[in-house]
């Protein structure tokens, strides 16, 4: 029992060593890609959970589990037995672990660009954006960011 609590713990550890994604954190095929730019004022921003995944947590919990419940001695039909019921256990603490650790806080801005028309835009915020600052907004295959608005630009 030692070894399969071992191997549990050690398999939420590993889902909690992925970074999350952020606003400023960008993937290798958009750097050097053009985006599409306009300019806003933040009206409102409403703080929104964001449900975290369950992936690599439920496959290293099912695998660590099936490892773990199949050395639970006896007999060939007990380690069989004993595997299938840790994978299933193992796979259920494993996602259960990942979404924790990978659901996050974010915000939802409220943004009236400057042609009058209003969007929607939830992100994280590191770069301490707040109503009433004038933001660029920044789209890049489907995807917008919002960054703050140096200077005085048209």
């Amino acid at each position: 029992m030692k070894k399969f609590s071992s191997v549990l713990l050690l398999c939420g550890a590993l889902a909690a060593c992925g970074i999350g994604d952020t606003n400023t954190t960008y993937e290798r095929s958009e750097i050097g890609a053009q985006a599409y730019v306009e300019y806003g004022t933040i009206v409102q921003m409403n703080p929104v959970k964001t449900a975290g995944t369950s992936t690599v947590g439920t496959l290293a919990g099912a695998g660590a589990g099936a490892a773990a419940g199949s050395m639970i001695g006896g007999n060939t039909a007990v380690n069989i037995i004993g595997g299938i019921g840790g994978a299933l256990v193992g796979g259920m603490v494993g996602s259960a672990a990942e979404k924790n650790l990978t659901s996050d806080t974010a915000y939802e801005f409220l943004i009236r660009k400057q042609n009058g028309s209003m969007v929607s835009i939830v992100q994280s915020n590191e770069l301490g954006l707040r109503p009433g600052e004038n933001v660029i907004l920044s789209t890049l295959y489907g995807t917008t960011r919002i960054r703050a608005r140096a200077g005085n630009l048209n």
